[in-house]
């Protein structure tokens, strides 16, 4: 972070220094996102076409064996939920709402640890130009109650086996790569 002046969001540039601890293979990304944090741009809102903060969530059963994906109306891609901050600095309160909006679900809690990082090319799509996501991913828990409603922005939802996704070709890498980290965590935390 620059040293001339506080970030915007301390609390999210803490999280970003806290994911770097956690995960020092992926110093280069973090620093991607860092360098968008100190933009003198707001890069909380999508008006910012050279890139802004998404947030997204890896939404799992309450036995951690399923994730529930959306199969996206827009990219036509079983995808996590998630959306734009659209001015939000809490990231992890996007990724709760981006959820709850998408899914319907009731009782979800989210992780407030960030769980993965993606920046990603969003393709034109109705009049925007293409451009870069920076999505702030976290792992959010879904309750007792795991009947969802199709919202709008999907075709389809669905309850998918973690370790099936992490395997699954029809996947996105990204995707794949948080079923993995979401089945790691859980057998370094069952040994």
């Amino acid at each position: 972070m620059s040293a001339s002046r506080p970030s915007r969001a301390p609390a999210l540039a803490a999280a970003f220094a806290d994911y770097a601890a956690r995960h020092p293979d992926e110093h280069a990304t973090v620093a991607e996102f860092v360098a968008l944090l100190d933009d003198p741009l707001d890069p909380f809102v999508r008006e910012r076409l050279a890139g802004h903060f998404t947030a997204s969530a890896l939404l799992v059963s309450a036995d951690g064996q399923r994730t529930l994906l959306t199969h996206h109306r827009k990219l036509n891609l079983w995808l996590q939920p998630g959306g734009h901050a659209d001015g939000d600095i809490d990231l992890a309160r996007v990724a709760l709402r981006e959820t709850e909006e998408e899914t319907g679900l009731q009782g979800v809690v989210v992780l407030p640890a960030i769980f993965d990082l993606d920046r990603h090319w969003i393709p034109e799509h109705k009049g925007v130009p293409a451009h870069w996501h920076y999505d702030v991913r976290y792992l959010v828990r879904a309750g007792a109650d795991e009947r969802f409603a199709v919202s709008a922005e999907s075709h389809a939802l669905a309850w998918r086996a973690l370790v099936n996704v992490a395997e699954g070709s029809e996947y996105d890498a990204s995707l794949r790569r948080m079923a993995h980290k979401c089945l790691e965590g859980q057998r370094t935390s069952d040994g």
